[in-house]
């Protein structure tokens, strides 16, 4: 059985999928109107929707979002 390779993640996830959503937005504000731009925008609300939940769940006390 061979080992598994292991990757070290230099920047925290919340960082690298706020990075992501930027560069959807950005992507998508080339685009015209139409399905794959909304395609796009939905991902990068969803990237940003996982970086607060992740900064959510880190944070001490579990307070409920506002």
């Amino acid at each position: 059985m061979s080992e598994r390779r292991r990757f070290k993640q230099t920047t925290t996830l919340e960082v690298r999928l706020a990075e992501e959503a930027t560069r959807l937005r950005a992507k998508a504000a080339l685009l015209p109107p139409g399905a794959t731009r909304e395609e796009l925008l939905r991902k990068a609300r969803q990237a940003e929707t996982g970086s607060h939940m992740s900064e959510w769940l880190r944070s001490p006390g579990l307070q409920p979002p506002k």
